[in-house]
C-alpha cells in the first residue's frame, strides 16, 4: 500500500485541516455573495416591472396572470384540461368569422331571390 505524504492510511489528511477550514469558509462567503446578488437582480426585476403598482392599479388581472403562470410552472400545460380550454378559446375566436360568413351568404340568398321574384319565371307565358 502507497501512503502518500501527509496522510495516514484511512485517507484522512491531518495536515490539511487549515486549508479545509479556509475552504469552508471561502465557500460561505461565495454563497453570501450569490445570496445578495440575487435579491438585488430580485429587487431590480420587481422594480422593472413595477409589480406593486400593477397590483395596486388592476388586481384581479394580476391574479389572473400569476395563477397562468403557476398553472403552466405547475405542469399544466400538457393536460386534457388543457386541450379542452384551448379548444374552446378556438370556437369562441372563430365564432364572429363564422357569424360573418353566414350573414353573408343569407343576404346574398335573399337578395337573389327579391331579385328573382321580381321578374317572371321563364317557361311561363
Amino acid at each position: 500500500m502507497t501512503n502518500y505524504s501527509g496522510t495516514t492510511g484511512n485517507g484522512t489528511d491531518h495536515g490539511g485541516d487549515a486549508g479545509f477550514g479556509q475552504r469552508v469558509d471561502q465557500l460561505g462567503s461565495d454563497a453570501q455573495q450569490f445570496m445578495d446578488n440575487a435579491r438585488s437582480a430580485v429587487a431590480d426585476l420587481g422594480q422593472a416591472l413595477d409589480l406593486k403598482g400593477r397590483v395596486e392599479r388592476n388586481p384581479y388581472g394580476t391574479l389572473a396572470i400569476a395563477m397562468g403562470v403557476g398553472y403552466v410552472l405547475g405542469g399544466g400545460l400538457f393536460t386534457p384540461l388543457t386541450g379542452r380550454i384551448l379548444k374552446l378559446g378556438v370556437r369562441l375566436a372563430a365564432l364572429p368569422f363564422v357569424k360573418d360568413e353566414l350573414l353573408g351568404m343569407a343576404e346574398s340568398a335573399f337578395q337573389g331571390y327579391q331579385t328573382g321574384r321580381g321578374t317572371p319565371p321563364s317557361g311561363s307565358v
